[in-house]
């Protein structure tokens, strides 16, 4: 027999104010310019990387906004892991642009970068000054945000995760303010994904869903959006592996990441992102593999709760996985099945390493989310097992 959720999980009170709308479908890219005229947009800042516009996403959009009569300014320079530098010359264009709107388009750092921009152009200041929750006191620009990956679901949440230039240290700035207006999800962007990016953004996904699912945060909501995201990525990733052009799964696998995305903004996350993110600062282990490489293990620590248990039980029923005690197995075969799996050794992580990541580890926002209590000592117990 499962267990279930507790009488305290289950009236665990919330207050969910959805502030983004969802448009979703093959081919809905080409709303855009109709969806941003229709927020009032005259001048749009599209926010974009090189590998969108090899793909030709971005003159899609550039297109589709111009045929509404919209004026099209682009910053297409976009990093991976965007910094307090990369937000910085994204403000300068959309100053000079005089810009009114601003388009996202691209994986979590495009979107990121466009809401870490939207917090300075309207509010001034530096992106420390919005680090932790609603500390913006202007309106914002209004933002549509468009994935081109299956991942973050950055999409649906208002936080932008910004790391300082010089320490590396990621910032989370979470404001309502922040958040896109309107979401495109058009399952087509995703199919110029190279495999590598299809595995690892897809493999986030998941983490997301898993971590949502079980942290001190977790309401009724979020714990259904979690549990039906899960469901959705977990049973679509091995196709989409296998059959890249897929496009009904590439769409589930889309639709669970903001799924996911949105019960991360009811319930956080939890001890995987805090193992991960030193691991990306120090070893630029891409941030999807980082926190798939230590998410079973985490798995494994907090199923010694049992309410994170019942959790993970309820995941496994709606996705088919026989029970919690199997979880973690299964998480490590999409990982061997995404050519992810791999110890931490062969990045360059030495045991000389540890007590620093674990340390750091423990500075992590999402640590305070987790279902367990979690210290720097628990944190490099972990790490070890990994090597």
């Amino acid at each position: 027999m499962q267990p279930h959720a507790t009488l305290e999980q289950l009236l665990a009170p919330f207050d969910w104010q959805p502030t983004t709308r969802l448009v979703c479908g093959a081919g809905t890219l080409g709303r855009v310019g109709e969806l941003a005229a229709s927020l009032g947009g005259r001048r749009v800042l599209l926010v974009t990387d090189k590998g969108i516009v090899a793909a030709g996403h971005a003159n899609h959009a550039q297109i589709a906004l111009e045929a509404a009569g919209l004026a099209v300014i682009v910053d297409d320079v976009v990093r991976e892991n965007p910094t307090t530098g990369d937000v910085a010359r994204c403000v300068e264009i959309a100053r000079a642009g005089k810009v009114d709107c601003i388009v996202g388009l691209g994986g979590g750092s495009s979107m990121d970068t466009a809401k870490g921009c939207n917090f300075i152009l309207t509010n001034g200041g530096e992106m420390k000054d919005y680090w932790g929750v609603g500390k913006a006191t202007k309106p914002m620009l209004p933002l549509i945000a468009i994935p081109t990956t299956a991942g973050t679901g950055s999409e649906c949440q208002s936080a932008a995760i910004i790391a300082d230039e010089a320490t590396h240290q990621k910032m989370a700035c979470l404001d309502a303010k922040a958040a896109a207006r309107i979401a495109i999800l058009d399952p087509e962007l995703t199919l110029s994904q190279p495999q590598r990016v299809t595995a690892c953004t897809g493999i986030d996904a998941i983490s997301h869903a898993v971590e949502a699912a079980v942290t001190k945060k977790a309401t009724p909501l979020s714990t259904m959006l979690a549990r039906e995201a899960f469901r959705l990525a977990f049973t679509a990733f091995p196709k989409v592996l296998a059959s890249p052009s897929d496009l009904a799964a590439r769409g589930r696998m889309q639709l669970g990441a903001a799924y996911a995305g949105l019960a991360i903004e009811t319930s956080m996350l939890g001890a995987a992102h805090s193992l991960a993110n030193p691991l990306t600062a120090h070893f630029d282990i891409v941030h999807g593999q980082a926190v798939g490489l230590v998410l079973p293990s985490v798995v494994c620590f907090n199923a010694a709760d049992p309410t994170a248990r019942a959790g993970y039980a309820e995941l496994c029923a709606a996705a088919g996985v026989p029970d919690a005690e199997s979880l973690a197995d299964a998480l490590e075969k999409l990982l061997t099945l995404a050519g992810l799996a791999a110890p931490l050794r062969s990045f360059g992580v030495t045991a000389e390493k540890i007590p620093m990541l674990a340390e750091e580890a423990a500075r992590q926002w999402t640590a305070n989310f987790n279902p367990r209590p979690v210290n720097a000592a628990d944190f490099a117990k972990i790490y070890e097992s990994l090597l």
